[in-house]
């Protein structure tokens, strides 16, 4: 618990005492009743461990399956409508924020949710499907949906998620408001490419006109 608490501290800025976090922290609370669940479902409780599970929904908004495995560090951000199915895992150091989902794309009842990997952020809204791995160090940009893995430092935006940036060093970065944004730069280039259409008219009609007066001067 003390451990959950520091990361807190370490993640948030806004926290300002142990108070505060241990009665104020959705996140933190989700975690600590997933944990209870996943002892339960392990135990073979399973209907009690959903049950927990249940209650935890209902606490914070957070619906953590009792059957997904969480590494230590794991941090939830204003939480409101995380979703986290039964068979995902996630490494240690992970930070995700509100509205987060990862979900399976089968009905089978074999692995069918992300593995994350460890130091992973995931922005709010993003959307991870199916049996998919998200390497150590990867960025996963607010709004994305993700279907394909993503190899270990990259950064992921967009719909569909396409990789923007690769990196080799992994570190914890906490900066995910400063991905790139593909809708952006696609209108940036669009604007460009309109600018030097522009200039190059212009360049044409003062030709022409030039052409026109020495036409008309002849005569």
């Amino acid at each position: 618990m003390k451990e959950d608490i520091k990361t807190v501290f370490e993640r948030d800025p806004a926290a300002r005492n142990i108070f505060e976090v241990i009665t104020s922290y959705p996140g933190l609370h989700a975690i600590w009743l997933h944990r209870i669940a996943h002892f339960l479902w392990k135990k073979g409780m399973k209907t009690f461990a959903r049950f927990i599970s249940h209650i935890n929904r209902l606490f914070t908004g957070i619906e953590i399956h009792p059957g997904a495995k969480i590494g230590r560090r794991f941090f939830i951000d204003h939480g409101m409508g995380v979703v986290i199915g039964e068979t995902a895992e996630i490494g240690d150091d992970v930070l995700i924020y509100q509205g987060v989902v990862l979900g399976g794309t089968s009905l089978e009842k074999k692995k069918r949710h992300p593995t994350v990997g460890n130091n992973v952020v995931i922005g709010a809204g993003a959307i991870i499907l199916g049996p998919i791995k998200i390497g150590d160090g990867a960025k996963i940009g607010a709004g994305s949906v993700v279907i394909k893995s993503v190899p270990p430092g990259a950064t992921v935006v967009g719909v569909p998620g396409r990789i923007v940036e690769e990196k080799r060093k992994i570190k914890i970065d906490l900066e995910h408001g400063k991905l790139p944004d593909p809708i952006a730069e696609t209108f940036k280039f669009i604007i460009e490419k309109q600018q030097k259409l522009e200039e190059r008219i212009k360049r044409l009609e003062s030709r022409e006109k030039l052409k026109i007066d020495e036409y008309s001067e002849e005569k």
